[in-house]
């Protein structure tokens, strides 16, 4: 369960069908034990003209040291398996972001060290 005292992380995707890789990226990090109970989904605002809320980002909770280092080889992992172009933003807490592409994934250390470099460990100051 999420709760305020975890670190989130915002991931959001941008690709041809955002929706449906947003849904897959969910999936797939659910799946990962660090993780699971750690991601949900926040809906963006509803527009007057719209029928309901639209899926807008992933919140993954950080609480714990290892989650990180997990998420990092997961989303390399997810990237790595997308036949689409696929960018994933990730945003820290403390507004630092990176972009993710499925090209740059292949190089798992690289992704590793620059998601571990956005978002602190337990016991950082950020």
């Amino acid at each position: 369960m999420l709760t305020s005292s975890d670190l989130p992380a915002v991931l959001r995707i941008s690709a041809p069908s955002g929706q449906g890789e947003l849904t897959s990226l969910l999936d797939w990090l659910r799946h990962e034990d660090e993780l699971r109970g750690r991601v949900r989904l926040e809906h963006a605002p509803v527009r007057p003209e719209e029928m309901g809320a639209i899926t807008d980002a992933l919140l993954v909770s950080l609480g714990s040291g290892g989650a990180v280092a997990v998420l990092a080889g997961s989303l390399s992992t997810w990237l790595s398996q997308r036949d689409t172009s696929v960018e994933v933003h990730v945003a820290g807490a403390d507004g630092r972001q990176v972009t993710l592409r499925a090209q740059r994934a292949r190089d798992l250390s690289v992704l590793i060290r620059e998601v571990e470099r956005l978002l602190p460990r337990d016991g950082d100051a950020g």
